[in-house]
């Protein structure tokens, strides 16, 4: 992949991740992103599917913090956050490990009605919390739902998470997952 089109993905990753704009992220900044999706869907921090997305990003904040933020400070910018992300997840195989229990708790949080299909309207939910535009949300959808039956399976979420994270593949669906690059 390109080093142009990897930066411009992890940049974006990394946006989606300093939920208070401070230039750098923090704990508090995935716990609120969590947070985010959470009231975008109803649910309580409490209930099964809120604790397994608490959990899923709280196991990513402490990867992050004891891998990537190699300064030590509890914040790690966006120099670290490329250099850790490439090493980790580009050229590495710790998304198994770290991203997809919260990419799973996520598009189960999507499923609404527990059938193991998102669509147009729980997709848009969830990117809203991600901040993706709603002029890019449709073109997403229609990309990431491949077969053209109108949803997007849970599985499908979760492998498009994995392509965003870790593909080489500029022509991969899950390049697309929080809108056109």
């Amino acid at each position: 992949m390109s080093s142009m089109l990897l930066n411009h993905k992890l940049d974006r990753a990394f946006g989606h991740m300093d939920v208070d704009g401070s230039g750098s992220i923090e704990r508090e900044d995935l716990l609120g992103l969590g947070a985010r999706i959470l009231v975008g869907f109803g649910e309580s921090p409490t209930s099964p599917a809120g604790h397994r997305l608490a959990q899923g990003f709280e196991g990513i904040w402490r990867t992050l913090a004891a891998e990537i933020d190699t300064d030590g400070d509890g914040a790690i910018s966006s120099e670290e956050f490329r250099a850790g992300m490439t090493s980790a997840f580009i050229e590495g195989d710790r998304f198994d490990a770290v991203f997809a229990p919260a990419a799973e708790a996520v598009a189960g949080l999507c499923d609404t009605d527990g059938d193991g299909a998102v669509g147009p309207d729980e997709f848009w939910t969830m990117m809203a919390a991600f901040g993706t535009p709603r002029e890019d949300v449709r073109a997403t959808f229609e990309r990431l739902d491949g077969d053209g039956d109108g949803v997007v399976s849970v599985g499908e979420l979760v492998e498009a998470t994995r392509q965003f994270y870790t593909s080489a593949d500029p022509e991969a669906a899950g390049n697309w997952l929080f809108g056109p690059l």
